[in-house]
């Protein structure tokens, strides 16, 4: 019963000698700490922990060393940039028998945060916003990117006008050859008939991928979201009223957009305060089938789909 218990990751050479590029453990379930200005909450995420394996005669790393090191994060510790390049930096010592020297984080987890509503005062909901972080740490470099999908609506431009047309056309035939119009009936006439053709609108989702390294101390989730939101003008909502409603309906015929325009918006909203950001906006369209999309990035011109 004391027999010491074999490790053939030590003991047998690997079968085929060549070196991989990343070797270690997918979707590992832990709770985080995330701390922005105003808001910490500890959140379920999803933890990708990998190690270079440069040595070809290594047959396999240490999984355990690197799950008890990203176990860590499970104990309340805030997740800044300053912890997670230390995080890499201890999983490459941890496999110096291997001759490891890069390693990389992947944390997939939703912020949840408290949403106002447009008009009712102390009425509120929670939004989740899907984040991923991918830190990696390459001989010592190390680069941070942040990724945050965020929930819209849009409303196409072509179809408003072409919706309003229609309004139009119902409008001189109701009052064709009548020189005299009052306020009220013109009022009575579009309380009845102003939705005679309605524009399409649908849920549109925007992915913006930013770059937090350098000396960045703080993730900067909330300020990403912010920005895009911002950008868009038309956030989805959570728990609203009816006032709420045509808030957002104003909001939606005041930000008409086509999904190049969308991903022009946020392209520009970044420029100033965020580094190399990469953007895909998708509108989920209700006259077709398929979906509009386009990207944006500081090297390429916009493309539209």
């Amino acid at each position: 019963m004391n027999a010491p218990l074999p490790d053939i990751s030590r003991t047998e050479l690997s079968p085929r000698l060549s070196p991989l590029q990343w070797v270690g453990m997918q979707a590992i379930d832990l709770p985080v700490t995330v701390v922005e200005p105003g808001y910490r909450r500890e959140l379920h995420a999803q933890v990708d922990a990998q190690v270079d394996l440069p040595a070809p005669h290594v047959k396999g790393i240490h999984m355990s060393r690197l799950y008890r090191l990203v176990d860590e994060l499970g104990e309340g510790i805030a997740l800044t940039p300053a912890v997670l390049r230390e995080l890499l930096q201890r999983m490459v010592d941890s496999h110096r028998d291997c001759e490891s020297h890069s390693a990389r984080l992947l944390l997939n987890f939703e912020l949840l945060a408290r949403r106002n509503a447009l008009v009712t005062e102390v009425l509120a909901g929670w939004k989740a916003y899907p984040v991923t972080l991918e830190a990696i740490l390459i001989q010592g470099a190390f680069t941070l990117r942040a990724t945050v999908q965020v929930g819209y609506s849009s409303t196409c431009p072509c179809s408003a006008a072409l919706a309003r047309q229609l309004v139009e056309q119902g409008f001189n035939r109701t009052f064709a050859g009548q020189s005299l119009l009052t306020p009220e009936s013109v009022a009575a006439w579009l309380r009845q008939h102003a939705t005679l053709a309605t524009p399409h609108s649908q849920r549109s989702e925007a992915v913006v991928t930013v770059d937090l390294s350098g000396n960045v101390t703080d993730l900067r989730l909330f300020g990403l979201i912010d920005c895009i939101e911002q950008a868009v003008g038309t956030p989805v909502q959570t728990a609203v009223k009816r006032e709420d409603e045509q808030a957002f309906a104003a909001l939606n015929g005041q930000n008409l957009m086509f999904v190049e325009d969308a991903a022009r918006r946020i392209q520009a909203a970044l420029e100033s305060g965020f580094v190399d950001a990469h953007v895909h906006v998708r509108h989920l369209e209700s006259l077709h089938p398929h979906d509009a999309s386009a990207w944006a990035s500081p090297s390429q011109p916009i493309a539209a789909g």
